[in-house]
């Protein structure tokens, strides 16, 4: 096992228990700031964000190369970038994704669909990204065969904004339904 991974594990483990507990009672910074790995593009987030959740869609783990993507969702107007400029891949019509073009980390998702408009920033680009915690996991029925998070958060089978109920609560213990759209 590499040096890097027993320093991360370590780290992991030793975050103090008093800050995870604040972090899901919503005891977090009136402003949220984080950035890209090589600190040329940063951001603010003020208040409380519209939503914290999972995300198991193809477009999100394409972007991100991982097999789900953690999502913290800010109205724009409540965004500041104070430095360094993103770029953005229109990645669908009215849909850009934003990343550093030094060091290539995946930002944000911006929609000019919703209203009001969104920034969608990917939770470890956070400093703190301890302090927002996932409420729920979109397109869950579109996720990675063998990947599942072990949580009792509700799962849907697109935006839970959709009317839908959830899909389940807690992991799946068997591949996606038949028939599923990948």
């Amino acid at each position: 096992m590499s040096r890097l991974l027993c320093t991360a594990r370590r780290d992991f483990l030793w975050v103090p228990i008093q800050r995870r507990i604040a972090a899901m009672k919503g005891d977090r910074p009136e402003t949220g700031t984080g950035g890209c790995l090589c600190g040329a593009v940063r951001f603010q987030a003020m208040g409380e964000p519209v939503v914290t959740g999972h995300c198991h869609c193809a477009d999100c783990r394409r972007h991100n190369g991982a097999p789900v993507v953690t999502l913290v969702i800010f109205e724009a107007d409540k965004v500041r970038f104070t430095e360094g400029e993103r770029k953005i891949y229109q990645s669908s019509p009215g849909v850009g994704r934003a990343f550093c073009d030094q060091c290539g980390t995946p930002l944000t998702i911006e929609s000019e669909k919703d209203d009001p408009r969104t920034i969608e920033f990917h939770i470890s680009t956070f400093d703190d990204p301890d302090a927002y915690v996932p409420s729920l996991h979109w397109y869950h029925s579109r996720r990675i065969a063998w990947f599942d998070v072990a949580d009792d958060l509700p799962r849907y089978h697109g935006l839970d904004g959709d009317g839908e109920e959830p899909s389940r609560h807690g992991p799946a213990t068997e591949g996606p339904p038949a028939g599923t759209e990948r």
